[in-house]
């Protein structure tokens, strides 16, 4: 029997769940399912929600002939052989739409292959992919392509799924088997679906009630891709939920990170990061715990060493912020790359030899700690001949304000020095 997925596909627009945004009124999508002509596309987005569906639905819709590829299967050699195909059917009067599933599999020189058979009219290409197209998809394809974001399906939208599952199956589903099927779906209709024919299958009482569909279900994973789209979107939420001083939403990033199999110790360099870049001197002893976390997990490994980077992150997100160390560095940084390679004064050269000494290295090195207050007021450090340069600028936060006061301190003992 074919998968209940797709015995309940979809055939018409109004059985679509989900994609609203995609089909409202006038949209370029809703006019090619009224029967205005068909345009080469790429649809992206996560499994299960409805990409082949509507790949289909549309070459259905404007009398297409139908010829698909799936990327991560295949190979160029068995896509030549479809284009041969659709090329022997070039004589019909008929579109020909050639849908590649996974598009992305195919490396960005496999995919020239496809252009000169869109340039030329002979295929309406649709590629269907769960990653990035500006990451995976080549220029050259991508200028000739539209490209459509579809979203994970929603709660009403997977209910809407569910209820007709149900009804195909003639069984009932209880309420909180209902929960627990949509929280296992998580976005993705096909996995719903799965998850109810497995629980349909072994009840024999035609209801899938709670504790059928927990069985069913087992061990359920949310959506995480290890390097796409997920990954760095989590990522940025959890580096954001710690920028932005909420130790539970920090939280919950980092144990979705780590429940969708994150390996911790990229969690935890990023930890160390967020340290250096978003908390810095405001409270310097953050770096110390970040490195400490990382050290922790090394040596104890999930799930023990998990608790060392929930405590970094949560103090990570209490700490006083401040930047100022990552926005001078970066000034700095760009100066010196625009700059000329100008000279160490002779005064800061180190002079371990009498003939160093000779060339008058070292000469007139004012020694801090043999000054008052430790401080050589009004020495220079930078090369001769260069205006001296402020790169920092501590904030009034943590353990920085104190740093501001003191630098302010010195500054005046500068000027009073040059009076």
């Amino acid at each position: 029997m074919r998968p209940l997925a797709d015995r309940l596909r979809p055939r018409a627009p109004e059985e679509l769940a989900g994609q609203k945004h995609l089909l409202a009124a006038h949209s370029p999508l809703a006019r090619c399912l009224s029967g205005a002509p068909l345009h080469s596309m790429i649809l992206w987005g996560p499994p299960g929600c409805g990409k082949t569906t509507l790949a289909k639905m549309l070459a259905e819709k404007s009398g297409a002939k139908w010829f698909s590829l799936s990327a991560a299967a295949g190979s160029l050699r068995e896509a030549k052989q479809v284009i041969e195909q659709a090329q022997e059917s070039r004589g019909e009067n008929i579109a020909r739409v050639l849908f590649v599933d996974e598009v992305h599999r195919f490396n960005k020189a496999q995919q020239d292959a496809f252009l000169p058979h869109i340039e030329s009219g002979l295929l309406i290409f649709i590629g269907a992919t769960t990653e990035n197209p500006s990451f995976e998809i080549n220029n050259a394809l991508l200028s000739r392509v539209a490209v459509y974001t579809l979203q994970p399906l929603n709660e009403d939208a997977l209910t809407l799924v569910l209820n007709r599952a149900a009804q195909t199956l003639q069984i009932k589903i209880t309420k909180d088997a209902a929960q627990l099927l949509i929280q296992h779906a998580d976005g993705d209709a096909r996995r719903l679906l799965n998850a109810t024919d497995t629980a349909a299958v072994s009840t024999k009482e035609k209801t899938i009630n709670a504790k059928t569909a927990a069985n069913a279900i087992g061990e359920s994973a949310r959506r995480f891709d290890r390097g796409g789209d997920y990954f760095y979107d989590q990522i940025s939420a959890l580096h954001k939920s710690v920028r932005g001083s909420d130790p539970d939403a920090a939280l919950y990033w980092l144990c979705r990170m780590l429940d969708g199999g994150c390996d911790p110790l990229y969690v935890s360099r990023r930890l160390v990061r967020m340290a250096s870049e978003d908390i810095g001197l405001a409270e310097p002893g953050a770096l110390a715990l970040a490195i400490a976390a990382d050290r922790a997990y090394r040596h104890l490994g999930a799930p023990e060493g998990e608790l060392a980077l929930a405590q970094a992150a949560v103090y990570l997100a209490c700490a006083p912020k401040s930047n100022a160390v990552y926005k001078a560095f970066g000034k700095t940084a760009k100066f010196v790359k625009q700059d000329a390679s100008r000279e160490v004064p002779p005064h800061l050269c180190n002079a371990p030899t009498r003939l160093m000494k000779e060339t008058g290295k070292g000469k007139d090195y004012r020694y801090a700690h043999d000054e008052p207050e430790g401080y050589a007021a009004g020495e220079n450090y930078f090369p001769a001949g260069m205006t001296p340069l402020r790169f920092y600028t501590p904030t009034e936060r943590g353990i920085e304000a104190k740093i501001k006061e003191k630098l302010q301190r010195l500054r005046k003992l500068d000027a009073e020095h040059k009076k």
